[in-house]
């Protein structure tokens, strides 16, 4: 077989993505019969056929599948090569760039990363954003982990791992006030309100479920689909807040705030969702393992 020519790799990766010739062609500002050429080139270069014409569309053969995906395995390895370059080219000092999902815990992202915090020789960003977000930069290679409260599925396109760092209890927070009767649970939750994370939240989920079993309708006076604001609502208002206790962690170390109940039917995760690399970042295997042995 004769060498491989990259460029014929991405014209045939344009093709395959595109199913039509000629918005490939226009996406890769080729003339229709030079990619035809192109492609003609690879396909004896490789001795198979990659695709079949099915009415005007084009659909890949067995070899087109097989080639597809090492093609796409080959351009991920290029983005993480010049990845790993680009953060040698700042001499010794290592970058780890993070995503965080809007609606984790910051006292738990600040967990995380507090051993680098002491760090000279290493840079940290943080970038926060929606879950969906995240995952497309980390494929893109512009993230090295996302840390989020939802497990996601690895499939073909996606191949990243899920590592849990945690597992933390859920309890309904409140004020302290001398002289407060215990709370009763749940019969109390059907005069005092509650301030609730939002419905897409897997803890809000839970708590619906378990009010369904119980037969409790609780009074929702707000539902909130962010910790940050989810603690200034336990700060400042006097329902009861459905939160992980390392939200408000401060506040029940001073004694602002206390546990009125602790639900053990619900907890919540969190996770570390990195990429399948070669070359993984240094600074981020050891700030997982040492959440993971801390467990």
């Amino acid at each position: 077989m004769s060498q491989l020519n990259y460029n014929h790799l991405r014209y045939f990766h344009a093709v395959a993505r595109e199913g039509n010739l000629t918005r490939a062609a226009k996406h890769l500002r080729l003339s229709q019969s030079a990619l035809s050429v192109q492609l003609r080139s690879l396909e004896q270069s490789l001795g198979h056929a990659l695709f079949e014409r099915r009415n005007r569309s084009l659909s890949l053969t067995e070899a087109g599948h097989i080639a597809l995906e090492y093609a796409e395995g080959i351009f991920r390895s290029g983005e993480e090569l010049a990845t790993v370059l680009q953060q040698q080219g700042h001499g010794d000092r290592r970058l780890l760039r993070i995503g965080a999902a809007s609606n984790l815990s910051r006292n738990f992202q600040l967990g995380f990363v507090s051993p680098l915090l002491k760090k000279t020789d290493s840079g940290l960003v943080i970038h926060s954003g929606s879950l969906s977000d995240l995952l497309t930069q980390l494929q893109a290679h512009t993230l090295d982990v996302v840390l989020s409260n939802t497990a996601v599925k690895r499939d073909g396109e996606a191949r990243w791992h899920c590592h849990l760092l945690d597992e933390q209890p859920v309890s309904l927070i409140g004020h302290r006030v001398r002289g407060r009767k215990a709370l009763k649970f749940p019969e109390d939750l059907h005069q005092i309100p509650v301030v609730l994370p939002s419905l897409d939240s897997s803890i809000r989920t839970a708590f619906d479920n378990l009010m369904h079993r119980l037969g409790v309708r609780p009074i929702i006076a707000a539902e909130v689909d962010d910790m940050a604001m989810l603690r200034l609502m336990a700060r400042e208002c006097d329902a009861l807040t459905l939160v992980p206790p390392v939200v408000v962690k401060d506040e029940l170390e001073s004694g602002l705030l206390v546990e009125r109940h602790r639900l053990a039917e619900i907890t919540e995760t969190f996770y570390a969702i990195t990429p399948s690399r070669r070359f993984p970042n240094p600074l981020l295997a050891k700030l997982i393992n040492r959440k993971k042995t801390a467990r």
